[in-house]
């Protein structure tokens, strides 16, 4: 971040929102290494000039625009909905958790290259939260090495489960230890979520009712293992407003005050343990985003919109402003919370 900029975030003032839940789809992709065909490797279709269609397993997954890899696409739509920053992560799917360690750690390689290339011509109003090859932790972490040290991000996007097992398992212990180390904000995004054979329509139900039930349990799950219990200074974000947890949260505390068993894992009450969580304000209404806010507390609900996919907030800072009169906290969710989420005053 430049001077200015930074001087900027540090008074807070005439600052714009601060989006932590927007995504990168590179241009293209590289092929797959050796050669072979790879299950789960992207390639990327034209359509025009300006879109394109991801295809995984000779399947289209998702259309989507140019919005996703040109920087100065970003800045105009980010001017129209009063957004000064945005903190860039993958597309979830590009995670490849699901792909063998190595030729997902090329892939993943490259996705955050391609958003270091975007911070570079962002002109301060850039930021990265790279994806890791959560598959393998010895991997992961040398990658969480490279894109804060020297890429310089302020953290990283997860998915909600890696290949099934939740991220509050001890599995994840190391990396979680190693990004509380380096200051490195996590950002949990749902990915390929459990329940899906429940559904009953069509796919884009996925994003509208499964993607929020995952990052629900996901955030249980951190609740119930202790995470942030034992490591007290790791900054850890959920998508979707938390997704399902809010309500979730009333019944794990009732179970905490009634099962011996439950009490017994968790040494901290979980309405306690929920006000150190972060959560996005991504709920599409203004009830559910004053209860979010009530439930995690005001400065720990972090403006984001999804962006530049069809299925996103468009007017988030109003969003805020509807449901909100108080301009001390319209600031803190619009971006004082972003700031302190991503250390921005540390650069």
């Amino acid at each position: 971040m430049g001077e200015e900029k930074a001087k900027r975030f540090r008074s807070g003032c005439g600052c714009g929102g601060i989006d932590v839940h927007c995504h990168v789809v590179p241009a293209r992709f590289p092929h797959a290494p050796g050669g072979a065909s790879i299950r789960g490797w992207p390639t990327m279709t034209p359509v025009s000039d300006c879109h394109a269609t991801v295809i995984i397993d000779e399947k289209p997954y998702r259309a989507v625009s140019d919005a996703c890899w040109v920087a100065e696409r970003r800045l105009e739509d980010m001017d129209r909905s009063g957004i000064d920053m945005q903190a860039l992560s993958p597309m979830p799917e590009l995670f490849g958790y699901w792909i063998d360690a190595k030729p997902a750690n090329d892939l993943v390689r490259h996705v955050n290259d391609v958003i270091a290339a975007l911070i570079v011509k962002g002109k301060g109003r850039f930021v990265g939260l790279g994806g890791l090859p959560m598959q393998d932790i010895d991997l992961a972490i040398v990658e969480l090495h490279r894109i804060v040290g020297e890429l310089g991000f302020r953290g990283v996007e997860i998915g909600s489960n890696i290949n099934g097992v939740p991220i509050g398992d001890p599995r994840f212990h190391p990396f979680f230890a190693e990004a509380e180390k380096l200051g490195a904000a996590v950002f949990v995004h749902a990915v390929r979520p459990t329940g899906m054979d429940r559904l009953v329509g069509p796919a884009p139900l996925q994003q509208v009712l499964a993607y929020p039930t995952d990052v629900g349990l996901a955030a249980a799950s951190v609740i119930t293992g202790g995470l942030l219990l034992k490591f007290p200074k790791l900054r850890i974000a959920f998508s979707h407003g938390g997704g399902t947890f809010a309500s979730l949260l009333p019944r794990l505390e009732q179970g905490y005050s009634t099962f011996p068993a439950v009490t017994e894992i968790m040494p901290e009450a979980p309405s306690a343990q929920a006000r150190r969580l972060y959560v996005d304000t991504l709920v599409f209404d203004r009830d559910t985003l004053q209860r979010i806010v009530a439930i995690f507390g005001e400065d720990r609900v972090l403006l984001g919109t999804d962006y530049p996919f069809n299925f996103r907030e468009k007017e988030p800072v109003g969003r805020i402003e509807e449901a909100f009169v108080d301009t001390g906290l319209r600031e803190r969710l619009t971006f004082e919370n972003a700031r302190a989420f991503l250390a921005l005053d540390e650069v």
